[in-house]
Formats: structure tokens, C-alpha cells, sequence
């Protein structure tokens, strides 16, 4: 009989899930890898790429978010310019350093020109290791952008059948997705636990749960947020005077650690974000019954998260996820965290700025790298915006 989950349990779940966010070397995946024969590992970079094909395939799916704010860029800084995003040369910095060389395939999904120069950049330095730039549809008619993306994915599913030498079938693509909606499920409801109760579930704790759904098995990725929901339930933190505020602009690129940290220190509960969004993309289930791939593809085109990396067919609705957002969580503003240099949240920002102005939702704005070392600046400007609401905006 297992020890009752405790306070000291969510502290154990958050310490596994910080080795794992501080391993540079994904020790889980390699050991995955070598636990049986012939198995195989996929990379991918953030935003949204199909798990479910590369499950149902045997592989892992192992999510690649740049080096952070513990990895010294060296040979990287060789291969791309100083004045883009930092994320594509910490992961040249991950390749050439030794630390990806247990992994078989990489997925560069379609966010920006720099992640897409980046895939060919990698077939030239890695040729021996299967690399794919992942397109997605920039036209939402079923008959159209659909079809288009069923190819795609179909694609997909033969080339890593051939990494694996056998096909890849509709019933492992069905299973893969039925355990992939479990896992969707949990982190809606984590993140729902969050927004009731920001100070039970703190930000940091969320996205280090979600860092090591990147590297675990989807299997065990679920039972650790199952594990850390009832834990976390059945103990109380102290509450604070504490504004709500909805973080945005996070989609690639992750922030360091201490910097979500620093938002809550500063007096801000985060109760939304768009951290790691290939680990919530989708917002429903997706169908298991009848065609996987025609379910997939109909569900990333009606049932999916907004982002400035996605087209937004109805320009009427640009804007109004964040809108919504605050809403539902019963926010009281927005932060923007733009990555330095990221030009799809950057050109995207007076847009949803003015979105939130005419809604009466007060924002701030600001930037980073994922090495950034100096948090004091931003935790006054936060905690400065957190003291306005709270003094002046009547809420």
C-alpha cells in the first residue's frame, strides 16, 4: 500500500519533473531508448506537431525547447546571426555538442522563416538523421486546407514507417490518439485547477510538469499530473493578495524558469498561458472512431488553439482568444513576454494590444531570451502593473 499523497508528494513530483527540465542530455529519453532493441526517438521543436503519429509508430516524441538559461552557446553562434530569437542556435549549441545524438528523426514545425531555415540547416550538418520541415494548412475548408493536411500527415506516417521498417496502422493510430485525448484532458484540468486556484498550483510547478510531458512517454506523462492533481488537492498553500494576469507570447521560445517565478513573486497569479502549446494545441478530444488521420487534420483546423505562428482565417476573431481567456479565468490583464527578435508574436502584439484595449483589459509588454539572467526589472515592471490594478483599475 502506497504512502497518502501529502504535501512532501508534490514536492517529490516537482523534483523528478525539475531533473528531468535540467537535463541537457535527456537521460529519460536515452534510457527509454536502450530499455528495448530497435527502438527510436523523434525530436520535435514547439508549437504543434502530431504525437500521436510518432506514438503509434513506437517512437517517443521528444519536445526540443533550445538549451535554456544553463547551456553556453558556442559553435552555435557560428551558424545563425545575432539579431534573431535565441532558440535556433541553442539547438544547433544541443546537436553539435553531442546531446541529441541518440535521436533518430527531427520535425521542425511551421512557426517562422527562422525554424524553417533551421530544418534544412539540419539535414546538412545531421544527414544520417531523418529531418522534415512539418507544414500545416493555411486554408480551413475541409475540402481544401483538410485534404491538404491529410496528405501531410499521411506523409508523415510513411516516412517513420520506414524509419521503423514496418507500416504504421489506423488501430496504433487510434490507440495513440485515445491516450493522447487522456493527456489533453489532465492538462485542461490542471490548468483549470489553476485559474480556480492560482495559489494551490503555482506557475513555475505547471510548466515544469509540462516540460517533462517533452520527454516522458505520453503514458507517464499522464500519471505524473494525475499523481500531482490528487496531491496537490489534498494540501493548502498560503493565499496571497495576488492580481490575475493571463501570459502570452511564450509559444516558441520558452522564458527562463525564474522568470515565471518573478511574475508571481511580483504579485501576479499567472491562471493562462500559451507555454508549450503542442502539449494542449488541440482543444477537445479527437474522434477515434473512423478515419485517424481525417480526424486529426479536422480537429487541428476546428478545434485548436490561436497563436501568432497560425493563421487565423476569420480576421474578425484575431485577438479574441486572449479576450476570451481573461474571461473564463476571471483574469484582470495580460502580459506580453515576447522572446527578443520572435517576429510573429512581436508583429502580432499592437494588434492583440488594441484587441484588449477596446475590451477594457489593461496589458503590459516585454521581452526576453531564454538566457536572460536579469529578472529585478522585470519583476518591478510586473509588480508595478500588478499595484495599478489593484489601486486603480476598480476590479
Amino acid at each position: 500500500m502506497g504512502a497518502p499523497l501529502n504535501m512532501s508528494s508534490t514536492a517529490v513530483i516537482i523534483n523528478r519533473a525539475t531533473q528531468i527540465f535540467e537535463d541537457l542530455s535527456f537521460s529519460a529519453a536515452r534510457e527509454w531508448k536502450a530499455a528495448q532493441p530497435g527502438r527510436k526517438v523523434v525530436g520535435y521543436l514547439p508549437i504543434y506537431v502530431p504525437r500521436e503519429i510518432i506514438h503509434a509508430a513506437g517512437m517517443l516524441p521528444l519536445g526540443i525547447v533550445g538549451g535554456g538559461d544553463r547551456l553556453e552557446v558556442v559553435h552555435g553562434d557560428a551558424y545563425y546571426q545575432s539579431y534573431i530569437c535565441r532558440i535556433p542556435r541553442s539547438t544547433v549549441e544541443l546537436g553539435l555538442s553531442g546531446r541529441l545524438d541518440f535521436v533518430d528523426g527531427m520535425l521542425f514545425p511551421s512557426i517562422c522563416d527562422v525554424i524553417r531555415n533551421l530544418s534544412g540547416m539540419w539535414k546538412l550538418m545531421f544527414p544520417h538523421v531523418y529531418s522534415r520541415y512539418f507544414d500545416v494548412p493555411q486554408n480551413y475548408a475541409d475540402e481544401i486546407g483538410g485534404n491538404y493536411y491529410v496528405n501531410e500527415l499521411a506523409e508523415l506516417r510513411d516516412d517513420l514507417a520506414r524509419l521503423r521498417g514496418a507500416p504504421v496502422t489506423d488501430d496504433e493510430l487510434r490507440h495513440a490518439i485515445a491516450l493522447y485525448n487522456e493527456n489533453r484532458q489532465l492538462v485542461r484540468e490542471l490548468y483549470g485547477y489553476r485559474a480556480e486556484q492560482p495559489w494551490q498550483v503555482p506557475a513555475a510547478e505547471v510548466h515544469l510538469l509540462m516540460r517533462a510531458g517533452l520527454v516522458l512517454p505520453v503514458e507517464q506523462h499522464s500519471a505524473m499530473l494525475r499523481d500531482y492533481l490528487a496531491a496537490a488537492r489534498l494540501v493548502q498553500r498560503p493565499r496571497r493578495d495576488n492580481c490575475r494576469i493571463v501570459l502570452t507570447g511564450t509559444f516558441c521560445e520558452q522564458p527562463p524558469l525564474n522568470l515565471i517565478k518573478s511574475l508571481e513573486l511580483a504579485g501576479c497569479y499567472v491562471v493562462d498561458d500559451d507555454l508549450l502549446l503542442v502539449t494542449r494545441w488541440l482543444t477537445s478530444d479527437v474522434p477515434v472512431e473512423g478515419d485517424p488521420l481525417r480526424n486529426l487534420a479536422t480537429a487541428f483546423l476546428h478545434h485548436s488553439e490561436s497563436t501568432a505562428a497560425k493563421f487565423e482565417p476569420d480576421q474578425r476573431e484575431k485577438g479574441q482568444h486572449l479576450v476570451r481567456a481573461v474571461r473564463r479565468t476571471g483574469a484582470e490583464g495580460v502580459i506580453f513576454a515576447c522572446p527578443s527578435f520572435c517576429d510573429p508574436a512581436l508583429l502580432d502584439r499592437p494588434i492583440l494590444q488594441h484587441v484588449l484595449a477596446d475590451a477594457g483589459i489593461p496589458c503590459i509588454a516585454f521581452k526576453y531570451a531564454e538566457n536572460s539572467g536579469q529578472m529585478q526589472p522585470i519583476r518591478e515592471q510586473a509588480g508595478t502593473f500588478a499595484d495599478s490594478i489593484k489601486l486603480w483599475s476598480g476590479r
